[in-house]
C-alpha cells in the first residue's frame, strides 16, 4: 500500500534507492549518495507513479513513497 504525504510536510529517508532522479523539467539520474538515510526533506509535489518531489539540502529529488516516512 502506498503512503500518502501532504505537500509542505517533512519526511525522512528510510532506505536509499539504487539511483535517485532529480525533479528538474529534464530529470537526470544521480547516485544515491546525494542524500543520506535519515535525512529530512520537505514534500514539494506529488508526481505520477507514486513518486514524490522532496526538497533536500542538496537539491530536489523524486522518491517513491516506499523509501520515505513522515516525521
Amino acid at each position: 500500500m502506498s503512503k500518502e504525504f501532504t505537500v509542505g510536510h517533512k519526511v525522512r529517508v528510510l532506505t536509499l534507492p539504487p539511483f535517485v532522479k532529480t525533479a528538474d523539467p529534464m530529470p537526470m539520474l544521480r547516485p544515491p549518495d546525494v542524500i543520506a538515510v535519515g535525512e529530512e526533506g520537505i514534500v514539494v509535489d506529488r508526481r505520477p507513479g507514486n513518486y514524490w518531489a522532496i526538497r533536500f539540502a542538496r537539491g530536489t529529488y523524486l522518491l517513491d513513497s516506499q523509501y520515505l516516512e513522515e516525521c
